[in-house]
C-alpha cells in the first residue's frame, strides 16, 4: 500500500484540499493580524504608502484574528461566510491598492494567491460548515448556532 493510498483512505481529497487552503488562509490572517495590531514597521510603511491611516491597521488586525478563529472553529456557518467575505475583501482590496499606487507590486501575486486560497477554502468546505447544511433536527434558522 502506497503512502498516497493510506492518506486518501484517512483524509478524502476534498477534505485535504479544504483543510490545506483553510489552514494557509487562517495562518496568514493570524500572522498578519498580529503584525497589524502591533503596527510593525513593515506594515506601517506599506499602509502609509498605500494612503491609509495607521489606526486602520488595528481595525484590520482585530478582524483578521476574529476571521481566522471563525474559519477554524466548528459551527457558526453564517459567521464563517462573513469571515470568508472579509478575507476576500482584504486580499482583493490590497491588490487594488497596490495596483492603484504602484507601490510594492511584488506583493500582488502573493495577495492574488491568498484570494484564490480563500475561494478554494470556501468552495471546498464540508457540508457541516455551510449555511443551511443543517444537522439532523435543525432548521435553516439556526445558521448562527
Amino acid at each position: 500500500m502506497t503512502t498516497h493510498t493510506i492518506v486518501t483512505r484517512i483524509v478524502p481529497d476534498s477534505a485535504l484540499l479544504y483543510w490545506s487552503a483553510t489552514v494557509l488562509v487562517a495562518a496568514e490572517l493570524v500572522v498578519g493580524g498580529w503584525w497589524d495590531i502591533a503596527r510593525t514597521s513593515n506594515v506601517r510603511e506599506v499602509i502609509v504608502h498605500l494612503g491609509y491611516p495607521t489606526y486602520f491597521l488595528v481595525i484590520l488586525g482585530v478582524w483578521k484574528l476574529l476571521g481566522a478563529a471563525a474559519l477554524l472553529l466548528p459551527r457558526f456557518p453564517l459567521v464563517k461566510e462573513w469571515a470568508y467575505a472579509g478575507a476576500l475583501f482584504v486580499y482583493t482590496g490590497a491588490v487594488a491598492s497596490h495596483l492603484t499606487t504602484g507601490y510594492k507590486l511584488i506583493e500582488v501575486p502573493i495577495l492574488t494567491v491568498m484570494a484564490a486560497l480563500t475561494v478554494i477554502s470556501w468552495a471546498s468546505r464540508p457540508a457541516d460548515r455551510r449555511i443551511g447544511s443543517g444537522r439532523p433536527g435543525r432548521s435553516d434558522n439556526s445558521a448562527i448556532t
